[in-house]
């Protein structure tokens, strides 16, 4: 029985690491964040995205190409 942890699913995300997984730029996911569209959270002066903060944006942008129809 091997006693090496399993790596974590993860909880938070630096905004570079949102936008990889979003696939756009940086300078969009801070766009977005000053926008008040893609929430986050603060730990001291940092800013992190929850996955389920990435998925809510995701189903707003699902919103918003619906409207446009």
């Amino acid at each position: 029985m091997s006693t090496a942890a399993v790596p974590a699913e993860q909880l938070l995300y630096r905004p570079e690491e949102a936008a990889i997984v979003l696939r756009i730029g940086r300078s969009m996911v801070y766009e977005e964040i000053r926008l008040g569209r893609l929430q986050t959270v603060r730990i001291g002066r940092r800013r992190l995205v929850p996955p389920e903060y990435i998925e809510q944006y995701v189903e707003l942008l699902k919103h918003e190409a619906k409207a446009t129809v």
